[in-house]
């Protein structure tokens, strides 16, 4: 089991590595080749006023690419988890497939179960048949009695689900720092801005029309984008927790319905 741990680990930690620098990549060509566009300024200049939204997203600055990066990264890794989770879930309906099991665990028909876990796949099935399994074994052991062998069928779920579940939550943490930090590094791209408008302000006589209006431009620009990330990384990070949530809970059911029908069956030997 803790191969397998490892091996999954090891591969989100290289696609965290792969994925990270190649949005940074990405996010600086976007801010180079398509924001900053010689077609979306006046004259073809990109030192002219900005005739569409690409050009004025450009003048936000240097911090533009970098919001660009996290809201990439954002993106990848909701795909990324998306994918996982979907894969954790396996075929079919959740709910359905613990109902089925609970059915054939109560009728005795234990292979049947453990043969709808390999249909089904997926976390939740992983642990099911890893618990059923153990059941087959020890309940013909002559050498247990009652409560050593529900101790045991216990133990095999609990390390089959921590198996299973720190898996599902890999990458999440990167999700939730880019939720905290795309607001931060929006308000930085603000300040910057700021300073930018207040010094054409404050220039003798007349105040630099164009400095003015390109500092309001890159505060406002690095706001929105800032913000625009942190929203979409705080709603997706919401929605594969509950997701999450859902599926520890069906597992934690399935395996006390495994548990409890075993000390059923068993009752008072």
């Amino acid at each position: 089991m803790s191969n397998k741990q490892s091996k999954g680990g090891s591969l989100a930690l290289a696609f965290a590595s792969l994925a990270i620098p190649a949005c940074l990549i990405v996010a600086v060509g976007i801010y180079k080749f398509i924001l900053g566009n010689a077609n979306n300024f006046e004259g073809a200049n990109i030192e002219n006023h900005p005739i569409n939204m690409l050009g004025t997203v450009y003048q936000g600055g240097i911090i533009v690419p970098i919001l660009i990066a996290i809201l990439l990264i954002i993106l990848t890794f909701s795909i990324e988890r998306f994918i996982t989770i979907s894969k954790a879930k396996g075929k079919g309906s959740v709910e359905n497939f613990v109902i089925a099991t609970r059915e054939k665990l109560s009728a005795g028909q234990i292979d049947k179960a453990i043969a709808d876990c390999d249909t089904q796949k997926g976390s939740l099935a992983s642990v099911i048949k890893s618990g059923l399994t153990k059941y087959k074994q020890v309940e013909g052991d002559s050498s247990m009695d009652k409560e050593s062998k529900i101790v045991a069928i216990q133990k095999d779920l609990e390390e089959a689900t921590t198996l299973e579940l720190p898996m599902l939550s890999k990458n999440l943490v990167i999700i939730s720092t880019c939720a905290s930090i795309a607001t931060l590094v929006g308000l930085i791209g603000t300040v910057l801005g700021m300073i930018k408008a207040f010094a054409a302000l404050s220039q003798a006589g007349a105040p630099d029309a164009t400095a003015l209006a390109t500092g309001i431009a890159e505060a406002l620009i690095n706001t929105a984008l800032g913000i625009g990330g942190s929203t979409i990384a705080i709603i997706m990070y919401n929605f594969f927790t509950t997701k999450i949530d859902s599926l520890t809970y069906s597992i934690d059911e399935a395996g006390y319905t495994i548990v409890q029908t075993f000390a059923s069956k068993y009752q008072g030997k």
